[in-house]
């Protein structure tokens, strides 16, 4: 996955994306974001997609419209109009691409799933603290968001704690151990999620002698707890046998309900997953993401030592971080796009110089999410020197 190009998909105008080890994606709400990103999925995923639907008792069919209601939710096959150009790689993606050629024979059609998608409504996978089934969503739920629950189900459902207490969080076995402290700083607080098997099965948060459903958690940790168990999901322990072919990883708006220093905690974590030659792409609105983009790319064009990662994410220099950070600034590559929306049409724009000296606004206001601070500290510089 090296290359999109696209015109004239939903409200994007055209767009030429090459990929990064690390891809940011940022732009105001219904901009395109997600649509693209879905987009790439099926490219990708199309038999897989195909083969798991059949499995849940959908029909794919020949009408490639009824195939993108299905695919993105009920009435969001109108984005992909006649005028709709996308190249992948260089080669043509069209709505006939979806239907399955007669004569085929099945062997012949990859049904591994290549990407693993982290959609935006990632809690609303979960009911009482417990992922629902693919089937229990109706019509104007995208694919993307039923397979993303059912695949979180059937990881619990077959087993990721500890031998003992039914521990789901912190385990010795899942994630770095830096990274576990990280996030119980940040996030949990020495909190520990337990699985809760004395009636129907749900995660519960004990914390300081207190058992906390699912509902009654801060904002914050409702929302990590599916990217907390898509991490377990990616990064399997030594003990778990996976065999699977994905390669890119796709998590949407990574930083909803996290305080900065949570949100820097997820980014240590993407940078595990780069470790372990994930590619990965992004859509934020977080300025904390797009600083770090414009602190990677300079300490890269400096040529900066690895060392400058401690003093950035402000960490202890241990065994984990000091092999997490090797070469990383020298080996990896981070793009930023921005979808640019103007006159209800987006055109998609390489900004990932990230200078705040560029002419363009769109840089140098890094897709608008500098804009007020800039505008701020305009402001109050002018009222203290008036007052002066």
């Amino acid at each position: 996955m090296d290359n999109i190009k696209i015109k004239s998909l939903g409200p994007i105008k055209e767009a030429n994306i090459n990929f990064g080890d690390l891809t940011l994606f940022v732009g105001p709400q219904a901009s395109g974001k997600s649509i693209l990103l879905q987009v790439i999925k099926l490219i990708l995923d199309k038999n897989h997609i195909k083969k798991t639907l059949e499995q849940y008792s959908y029909i794919w069919g020949n009408d490639a419209d009824k195939i993108l209601n299905r695919y993105l939710g009920e009435g969001m096959s109108s984005i992909w109009n006649e005028e709709t150009i996308i190249k992948f790689d260089g080669k043509s993606f069209t709505k006939d691409s979806l239907i399955s050629k007669k004569g085929r024979k099945e062997k012949d059609e990859n049904k591994d799933e290549s990407i693993f998608y982290i959609p935006a409504q990632r809690v609303v996978c979960l009911n009482n603290g417990w992922p629902r089934f693919f089937n229990e969503y109706d019509d104007s739920a995208p694919y993307v968001l039923r397979h993303f629950g059912e695949t979180l189900r059937q990881l619990l459902e077959n087993g990721i704690e500890d031998d003992k207490d039914d521990i789901i969080f912190p385990q010795s076995q899942r994630l770095k151990e830096s990274l576990r402290d990280s996030f119980n700083e940040s996030i949990f607080h020495d909190g520990k999620i337990i699985l809760d098997q004395s009636g129907k099965k749900r995660l519960k948060l004990n914390i300081d002698g207190t058992s906390l459903p699912y509902m009654a958690w801060s904002a914050g940790q409702k929302e990590f707890l599916p990217l907390l168990l898509s991490f377990y999901y990616l990064c399997p322990s030594s003990k778990v046998s996976r065999k699977n072919a994905i390669r890119y990883v796709i998590i949407e708006e990574p930083e909803m309900g996290l305080h900065p220093q949570a949100i820097e905690s997820v980014i240590l974590q993407v940078i595990d997953l780069l470790s372990r030659d994930y590619k990965v792409i992004i859509s934020t609105h977080s300025p904390v993401l797009l600083e770090f983009a414009w602190a990677f790319n300079f300490l890269k064009q400096a040529n900066a030592k690895d060392e400058t990662l401690f003093e950035l994410f402000n960490v202890r220099k241990t065994s984990t971080f000091t092999r997490l950070f090797k070469n990383f600034l020298k080996e990896k590559h981070l793009n930023t796009y921005y979808f640019d929306r103007k006159n209800n049409s987006v055109s998609i724009k390489d900004i990932s110089s990230l200078d705040a000296g560029s002419d363009d606004l769109a840089i140098s206001e890094w897709g608008g999410l500098s804009s007020f601070a800039s505008k701020a500290s305009e402001i109050v510089s002018k009222s203290v020197a008036n007052e002066e």
